[in-house]
C-alpha cells in the first residue's frame, strides 16, 4: 500500500499592519528606530564637517556651502529634529524601564508628548541659531 501524505492544512496567517490600528506608542517606535538610523548617517556628516575644518579654509568652505544650501539646510533641521527626538524618547523609554508609565493613557500622553516637544524644541532651537548663524531668517 502507498502512503500519500495528508492535505495540507490551512494556517492563519500572520497578522499584516493593515488589520492593526496604528497607535502612537507603535508609530514612535519605528520613529525612534529612524531617527537612530539619521543619527547614525548625520554623524557622518559631521565627521566630514571636522575633516574640513582640519584641512583648511577652501575644505570648510566647500562643506559649508553644501551645508547652507536648502537642500542641506533641511538636512541639518532633519538631524536636529532627530537627535532631539531619539533623547526625549530615550528618557521615555528610561521610565518604562522602572516599571511606570505603561498604562494605556499614560503612554499614548507620553508619546504626544514626546513628539510635541521634539517639534517644538527643533524649532526653538533653530530659531536661537539662525541669528548666531549671519543672521539667516
Amino acid at each position: 500500500m502507498v502512503e500519500t501524505s495528508p492535505a495540507p492544512r490551512e494556517r492563519p496567517l500572520s497578522p499584516h499592519l493593515q488589520i492593526y490600528r496604528w497607535t502612537i506608542p507603535m508609530a514612535l517606535s519605528i520613529l525612534h528606530r529612524i531617527t537612530g538610523m539619521a543619527l547614525a548617517a548625520g554623524t557622518l556628516l559631521f565627521a566630514w564637517w571636522l575633516v574640513a575644518v582640519a584641512l583648511g579654509a577652501q575644505a570648510f568652505a566647500q562643506v559649508h556651502a553644501v551645508i547652507v544650501s536648502w537642500p542641506g539646510m533641511l538636512v541639518m533641521v532633519g538631524f536636529t529634529f532627530a537627535l532631539i527626538f531619539h533623547f526625549l524618547n530615550g528618557i521615555r523609554h528610561l521610565v518604562w524601564d522602572v516599571g511606570l508609565g505603561f498604562e494605556v493613557r499614560t503612554a499614548r500622553l507620553s508619546g504626544w508628548l514626546v513628539l510635541g516637544l521634539a517639534v517644538i524644541l527643533t524649532g526653538v532651537t533653530w530659531y536661537l541659531a539662525c541669528p548666531l548663524a549671519g543672521g539667516a531668517p
